[in-house]
C-alpha cells in the first residue's frame, strides 16, 4: 500500500534519475508522469498510482523543495481542470493513453468549444450540428467565448447530433483537432484591450468517430463532468492565505497608509474575512473530492469567486484614488493565460467583470445551488419535452 513515506521515496528516485538542474524541462515532466507522480489519484499508467488525491501534496512539496519544474498549470488549466477528468471518466483506454500524458506535460494545449452566440446561459439549446457520414462526423457551427483557442491543439466539443429529440438528449461529445481544415479562430477583443477569448467557426470539420467521448446522444451527461470540474477549477483553486485578488489590496493597505479611510478599512476587513472563508471552504471541497467526482457544490465556490473578485477589485481602485484610473497598456495582444496578480489594479478591475460570466453565469449557478444543493423546487420549464427543432429561436 502506497503511503506518504513511499511517495517520498518514489519522488526521490525520480529526482535522482532525472536531476532538475540538468534535465530538460519537458523530459522531466514526462518522467514524472510515467512514475505516477503527476496526479497520484489517477490510475497506474495514466500519470497516477491510484492513491488518495490528498497525498498529492506530499509529492508536490518534495518536488518544490528540489527546484523541480511544474507544468505551468495556469497555461493549461482547461486541459487539466476540464478535459482530463472527462477523458478519464468517459474515454476509451486508447483515448486516455493518447491524450492524458501530453495534456499534463503541457505539450498540447486544450480549449473548450461549448458556448455559442445563441446558447450561452442555456447551453443545452446549442445549434452546432454534427452529422454522421460513415466513420466520421461532419460538424458545422459557431462557438464563442473560447479561451486559448488561438494556441490550442485540441478542443472538447459538444454538438447537436439529433434535432428530433428534446435539447438535452440530442447532444454528443467530441474531441476536435484545432488544426483540422474548416476550423477558423477569430480573436474577440475584450474590455481589457486584449483578445484572450475567441470565436471559433466550424465549417465541414470532419471528426473521426474514434474521437467521440461517451455514447451518441449522451453528450449532456458527459458535459456535466466537464462543467462541474470547471467550476471547481475556477472557484476552488488552492491558494495560500491572502492569495488571489485580496493579496494586492492588503499589500497596498499596509504599504500606503496615506490612502486609508475608516470606510475603506471596514470594507477591506469584511472582504478579507470573506476571502479567507472562501479559501478554507475550497480546501474542504477539495478534500471531499477524495470520495469521487465534484458535484453541484462547486457552483457555490464559483459564485463566491466571481463576487469577491469584483468587489475586491472595485475596492482596490477606490483605495488607489486617481492612480486606480490608470491603465498600463491598451495594446491589442492575444495572451496565453490570465494573470490577475501580476498586472495592475485597472486590469484586475476590468478583467474581473468576466468572472460572473465565464464558467457559467452567476444567474445559472444560483439556480444550480438552489435546485441541486438546497433542494428547492426547480423553475417551471416549458421546453423540456419539446424537440430541439421545434424550439422558438
Amino acid at each position: 500500500m502506497t503511503d506518504a513515506a513511499e511517495l517520498r521515496r518514489l519522488t526521490q528516485e525520480l529526482l535522482a534519475a532525472h536531476p532538475p538542474a540538468t534535465t530538460d524541462r519537458l523530459d522531466f515532466l514526462k518522467a514524472r508522469f510515467d512514475a505516477g507522480l503527476a496526479w497520484v489519484h489517477y490510475p497506474e499508467g495514466l500519470g497516477g498510482l491510484g492513491v488518495p488525491r490528498t497525498l498529492q501534496a506530499v509529492v508536490d512539496a518534495e518536488l518544490e523543495a528540489a527546484g523541480a519544474p511544474d507544468n505551468d498549470p495556469r497555461r493549461i488549466g482547461i486541459g487539466l481542470g476540464m478535459a482530463a477528468p472527462t477523458i478519464l471518466g468517459y474515454g476509451t483506454e486508447e483515448q486516455k493513453r493518447r491524450y492524458l500524458r501530453p495534456l499534463w506535460a503541457g505539450e498540447e494545449v486544450w480549449c473548450q468549444l461549448f458556448s455559442e452566440p445563441g446558447a450561452g446561459s442555456d447551453l443545452a439549446a446549442l445549434g452546432t450540428r454534427a452529422v454522421r457520414e460513415g466513420d466520421e462526423w461532419v460538424v458545422n457551427g459557431q462557438k464563442v467565448w473560447t479561451s486559448s483557442a488561438h494556441v490550442a491543439r485540441w478542443a472538447i466539443l459538444i454538438a447537436r447530433t439529433d434535432p428530433d429529440v428534446p435539447k438535452h438528449r440530442g447532444i454528443t461529445y467530441f474531441i476536435c483537432d484545432m488544426t483540422d481544415p474548416g476550423v477558423e479562430v477569430r480573436p474577440l477583443r475584450q474590455i481589457t484591450g486584449e483578445a484572450e477569448f475567441n470565436e471559433v467557426f466550424l465549417t465541414d470539420v470532419r471528426i473521426p468517430d474514434s474521437r467521440r467521448l461517451g455514447d451518441v446522444g449522451d453528450g449532456w451527461r458527459v458535459a456535466q463532468t466537464t462543467l462541474n470540474n470547471e467550476r471547481v477549477a475556477i472557484g476552488g483553486m488552492r491558494l495560500p492565505r491572502e492569495g488571489g485578488m485580496i493579496g494586492p489590496v492588503a499589500g497596498t493597505w499596509r504599504e500606503r497608509p496615506e490612502l486609508r479611510t475608516h470606510d475603506l478599512h471596514q470594507r477591506l476587513l469584511r472582504l478579507w474575512v470573506e476571502a479567507e472563508v472562501a479559501r478554507l471552504t475550497g480546501e474542504r471541497l477539495r478534500q471531499q473530492l477524495v470520495a469521487g467526482q465534484p458535484g453541484p457544490e462547486g457552483a457555490g465556490m464559483k459564485l463566491a469567486f466571481a463576487r469577491l473578485n469584483q468587489e475586491i477589485s472595485g475596492l482596490e481602485v477606490e483605495l488607489l484614488g486617481e492612480e486606480g484610473l490608470l491603465y498600463e497598456d491598451w495594446t491589442m495582444r492575444r495572451p496565453e493565460l490570465v494573470d490577475f496578480t501580476g498586472r495592475d489594479a485597472g486590469y484586475r478591475y476590468l478583467r474581473s467583470k468576466g468572472n460572473s460570466i465565464e464558467g457559467g453565469t452567476s444567474e445559472v449557478l444560483l439556480n444550480i445551488v438552489a435546485e441541486r444543493v438546497l433542494g428547492l423546487p426547480s423553475e417551471p420549464r416549458t421546453d423540456k419535452d419539446v424537440a430541439w427543432k421545434d424550439l422558438a429561436r
